[in-house]
């Protein structure tokens, strides 16, 4: 389980790439164009801003690694869930 510290911090930066995407959007259009001032205003923008920097976490325990894009979650609290039988459509497979 990851920290409760490392858990908000990555909620805060998925608050601000929310605040600050349109305003980079149009930014990044500027600076395509060739203005040279849009890219200072961009540079200045908060660095957690950046979509880049998001990490996609289990929404459980915070597991950064093993998460599946599709449930939101790690491999690990997956398997658990669907021998639970906690997630719809999901079996154990047998042949």
């Amino acid at each position: 389980m990851a920290k409760e510290s490392v858990k908000a911090r990555g909620l805060k930066r998925v608050r601000l790439v929310a605040v600050f995407a349109e305003r980079r959007k149009a930014l990044k259009a500027r600076v395509l164009q060739g203005d040279i001032e849009a890219q200072a205003e961009l540079d200045s923008l908060p660095r957690n801003s950046s979509p880049v920097r998001l990490k996609n976490r289990c929404k459980l325990t915070g597991r950064p690694k093993g998460y599946m894009r599709r449930f939101g979650i790690s491999r690990i609290m997956f398997r658990t869930m669907a021998s639970e039988g906690k997630i719809p459509g999901v079996t154990k497979s047998s042949w």
